[in-house]
């Protein structure tokens, strides 16, 4: 009697070290960064309830949903800073001086100028305090960005 063996086969997928850039080597409409940052200011910029009256209706009464909020922050590093949105959740990590490491950050463009932004594909951890001062005098969400429409012939 021929007994047949199974064999299984296992793959693991083998996580690539993060690789760290610095504050001045952000560009627009990049994306995939991992920075470690100083908080340098938090100021919230909307705190309000959800919309009742758009969107699709919700069974939860008014006072148990969560509530929308937005802080414009300032992180930076020893080669600069520049201003991040905080959503929901991430407000609370954002104390002054805080050490944080952000995750899969994008740069998005606000009225011209660079606004970091982590989504729900990234994460915002609480890290060991650096040794670094934020380099407040290269501010890279000061610098206007004009778009520009590249005609290829």
């Amino acid at each position: 009697m021929a007994t047949a063996a199974t064999t299984t086969t296992t793959t693991t997928t083998s996580k690539r070290k993060p690789v760290f850039v610095k504050v001045e080597d952000l560009k627009p409409g990049t994306n995939g960064h991992t920075l470690t940052v100083k908080v340098v200011s938090s100021k919230s910029v909307v705190n309000k309830a959800p919309n009742v009256s758009g969107g699709r209706p919700s069974s939860a009464p008014l006072n148990s949903r969560p509530r929308a909020r937005i802080a414009e922050c300032l992180l930076g590093d020893e080669t600069g800073t520049i201003i991040f949105t905080a959503r929901n959740e991430q407000v609370d990590i954002m104390k002054p001086s805080a050490t944080l490491i952000l995750r899969n950050a994008k740069i998005d463009m606000f009225r011209g100028s660079m606004r970091l932004a982590v989504d729900k594909w990234g994460r915002v951890e609480d890290a060991e305090p650096a040794n670094f001062i934020a380099k407040e005098d290269n501010n890279l969400s000061l610098v206007e960005y004009d778009l520009v429409n590249v005609v290829e012939e």
